[in-house]
């Protein structure tokens, strides 16, 4: 095969108007428009490398524009000279000597990062044909350790560490766990029937239909009125029985104190955990709530910046719960550093999947985790929400709460390009019509 060669990287700023029906909202998010900044990777073999990383409308811009910068380190180059060595690849990107000045490893410009590591792994995946789980699930562990920098989490986890955990994954039944995927599928919960914006009415008849379905983890939105997020939490629990899981999420919505205060308030619903109960950069905020109020298990990540944070979420005892977001750090290279750090402190990894595109990317880091990491699905689940997926070529296959294994080359992540023209902003024929 005729080496491969990146040409040019294609941009798009892409919004969905998922605000008008309230997908999405939450305490602090109320007008959500999932959105995101979406890349292409341009190649001289036919092949695409896609990637992106996930939005909520006003913003997408910025990083748009961020990605646009960064693709000067793909252009022209070839995939095997990226391959060849990842982690110096992610540092290409986040160590850019005056750039890194708007970091470093942090905001836009990671969020920028983390689409365009992703389009490289899509385009890798597609280049060895097989689903980008697979392509990591084959690795040798020391190739695999090669696409990881060490570089500040050393002190919590060594090379040495994660080798051992990725060859003892190895060695004790991985086959038995991929015939357990391929038969079941991976758990899920679904966070669709209580969006902060939905009707009581509305989230009875969600619930109801997704107990049909088969769904046994629910998400409630809360961080509203005391005595609302009460009620509205007690209308999921007769929905859905106290055998079934329910969880809650207040997305950032309290200092720790009142954190503290409304976990207890909640704590009658015996939630399987408290999502984002106040700032996400407060680590030792997150570890006094935790203390403070044990019969709830704390969970948070999708806002976290980078591995950094996930060690000293963990080095803190902060979390019951690691969210991690396929995206917002720095892409695959980074999730894969997380993913061995959780496995090495023993926190389950629940990925954060409320957004376009999200559930179609975290359902390969998942598998991989189950496969050739933790080698567990006790305590885990994906979360799933049941929007925007018909606009992606190969979207996520829901089963009685289980996601389906992916079997198509790449990450899942290619979406149909009459769904780029039509939503790109602010051009797109559906931004267009809002303002007629």
């Amino acid at each position: 095969m005729n080496e491969i060669l990146i040409t040019g990287v294609r941009v798009i700023d892409l919004r969905f108007p998922t605000s008008r029906d309230h997908i999405g909202s939450d305490a602090v998010n109320k007008d959500p428009d999932y959105s995101a900044a979406y890349c292409i990777l341009e190649t001289n073999s036919g092949l695409e490398g896609h990637g992106l990383t996930f939005t909520l409308g006003r913003g997408t811009d910025l990083v748009v524009q961020a990605v646009r910068y960064l693709s000067r380190y793909v252009v022209n180059r070839s995939l095997s000279s990226i391959t060849d060595d990842l982690c110096a690849f992610s540092r290409q990107l986040t160590d850019d000597t005056q750039f890194r000045w708007l970091g470093p490893e942090k905001g836009v410009i990671h969020l920028a990062t983390g689409a365009l590591l992703n389009a490289v792994w899509d385009l890798y995946a597609r280049a060895e044909k097989k689903p980008l789980w697979q392509l990591l699930a084959d690795m040798e562990p020391e190739q695999l350790l090669k696409a990881v920098d060490f570089r500040y989490i050393d002190d919590a986890l060594t090379p040495e560490e994660a080798l051992d955990i990725l060859n003892k994954a190895r060695a004790n039944g991985k086959p038995e766990r991929l015939a357990l995927l391929k038969e079941q599928g991976y758990p899920a919960y679904t966070t669709s029937v209580g969006w902060f914006g939905y009707s009581e009415e509305k989230i009875r008849r969600l619930c109801h239909e997704a107990l049909a379905e088969g769904w046994t983890h629910f998400k409630l939105k809360v961080g509203g009125d005391p005595a609302d997020d009460l009620r509205r939490g007690q209308i999921v629990r007769d929905e859905i029985g106290w055998t079934h899981k329910l969880m809650v999420d207040a997305n950032q919505k309290w200092g720790v104190l009142e954190a503290i205060e409304r976990t207890r308030q909640l704590a009658p619903l015996k939630p399987w955990w408290m999502e984002e109960p106040t700032s996400p950069d407060d680590i030792l905020g997150h570890a006094r709530i935790r203390r403070e109020v044990p019969e709830v298990r704390i969970a948070t990540g999708e806002h976290c910046h980078n591995r950094v944070m996930f060690k000293q979420l963990l080095q803190a005892g902060s979390i019951d719960v690691l969210q991690l977001d396929s995206c917002r750090v720095g892409g695959v290279n980074e999730n894969l550093a997380t993913l061995l750090m959780a496995a090495k402190f023993n926190i389950p990894v629940c990925p954060h999947a409320g957004g376009v595109g999200l559930c179609e990317y975290v359902q390969h880091l998942s598998v991989f985790d189950f496969l050739s990491v933790s080698a567990s699905i006790e305590n885990r689940v994906i979360e799933f929400v049941d929007h925007l997926h018909e606009h992606f070529l190969t979207p996520v296959q829901i089963r009685n709460g289980h996601y389906l294994l992916p079997t198509e080359p790449g990450y899942s992540i290619q979406v149909r390009e009459q769904s780029l023209t039509r939503f790109a902003y602010p051009t797109g024929e559906v931004w267009n019509e809002s303002k007629e």
